[in-house]
């Protein structure tokens, strides 16, 4: 199980989790990475991920957009979601999950979130996510899903906001 936390606009979070004593100590066995868009962290089980995820729930209050939970290699679900599998018992996840999202990044940062309706893949969002460096499956609650938005994100030398 691996943590991807997505940092908020303006913050090195990696550089701020070990500029803290308290966060470098919660993390001192976990070896996070740092990536374009947050940090990566792996852990053992999905009750590690989210024992972590609440240890830090300061820093990640503060400096984290939103926690995700890597399911399988490009797909990740939200906190909620994985408090639901494991807390409430309430969800079951299976393959082809009808509740997910399309998150797609340019340069670390977020520029849409679109709802996917049930059965797509990816692939069929390509509209969606065009100027995109790296875009991510997120399964998550039914009542998370909401209606697609697009970031305030604009193009070099454009005035137009950008998918």
């Amino acid at each position: 199980m691996n943590i991807l936390l997505i940092q908020r606009d303006g913050i090195d979070l990696h550089h701020t989790l070990f500029s803290s004593e308290t966060s470098r100590l919660a993390l001192r066995f976990y070896h996070p990475k740092k990536k374009p868009c947050g940090v990566y962290i792996s852990c053992a089980a999905l009750s590690s991920a989210l024992s972590l995820v609440k240890e830090l729930r300061w820093y990640i209050r503060r400096y984290v957009r939103e926690p995700l939970f890597e399911w399988e290699h490009g797909i990740y679900f939200t906190h909620q979601l994985a408090q639901d599998v494991y807390f409430e018992r309430t969800a079951v996840l299976w393959p082809g999950w009808h509740f997910r999202k399309l998150y797609a990044f340019r340069d670390g940062k977020l520029i849409s979130s679109v709802p996917m309706t049930p059965g797509s893949t990816i692939d069929e969002y390509h509209q969606e996510y065009i100027g995109a460096d790296r875009t991510l499956e997120i399964w998550c609650a039914e009542d998370e899903v909401e209606e697609g938005e697009l970031m305030d994100v604009q193009d070099e030398g454009s005035s137009n906001p950008s998918p």
